[in-house]
């Protein structure tokens, strides 16, 4: 079996000053903190909420 496709996300600016639902969305990610980093699993649902915060997070390559 194949190993699923991650990537590897991190906040980079504060969420305040911004929309409840720019918050929510971080949150979501498991990210509430600058400089806060986590693996997610690759999937359009993943996609689309990183692509909402794209201005505050962004994807590190390995």
């Amino acid at each position: 079996m194949a190993a699923k496709k991650t990537l590897r996300v991190k906040q980079v600016k504060s969420p305040q000053r911004r929309e409840a639902s720019q918050r929510a969305t971080l949150v979501g990610l498991g990210l509430n903190k600058v400089q806060r980093e986590r693996e997610l699993e690759d999937t359009p649902s993943i996609r689309g909420m990183i692509a909402k915060v794209a201005h505050l997070v962004e994807v590190v390559k390995d």
